[in-house]
């Protein structure tokens, strides 16, 4: 009988080669996918923004006679006010209405993204957006319409000013 020779264990390069193709091809399939996740989260985290900054205008408007917070809306919403809406940092008899937000949140949208500034537009409904000021908002306070201060779309397609 011949002696069997002793075969060493291991992957050839061919086996090694398939495997890194295969991980190719699951990276090229992921990746797309997960960046598409990112500005799907944008978009959710703009709805909800908007949902409870415009929630608090609502509630604004309910304690001041139907009257949309003014220019100094950012203070108007994050401290208390008077009937006729004049702002201070505690409560009493005359300032006891809000804080409706704890502060402006930041927009996370856009050309300004990050910015919880507020660009007011007091003549355009809805307000237009100018987004070389640096502003992350656009607010019309005859109106009361907030919106993210920007022209871009969505993934969809869909202008951000619109939602």
């Amino acid at each position: 009988m011949v002696p069997s020779k002793k075969r060493s264990t291991g992957f050839t390069l061919v086996e090694l080669v398939l495997v890194i193709v295969i991980i190719g091809i699951l990276a090229a399939i992921a990746i797309p996918r997960l960046s598409r996740g990112a500005a799907g989260a944008s978009s959710a985290a703009l709805s909800a923004n908007l949902t409870m900054v415009r929630q608090a205008i609502s509630l604004y408007r309910a304690e001041h006679n139907d009257r949309a917070p003014g220019a100094d809306i950012a203070n108007q919403l994050t401290t208390f006010t008077s009937v006729a809406g004049a702002t201070n940092a505690t409560k009493s008899s005359t300032y006891r209405y809000g804080p409706y937000l704890a502060a402006i949140p930041p927009c996370p949208v856009g050309e300004n993204t990050g910015s919880s500034t507020i660009l007011i537009d007091s003549t355009n409904s809805p307000p237009v957006p100018v987004t070389s000021g640096g502003e992350g908002w656009v607010y019309n306070p005859n109106t009361g319409e907030f919106l993210p201060n920007t022209n871009q779309n969505d993934d969809l397609g869909d202008a951000y000013k619109g939602y």
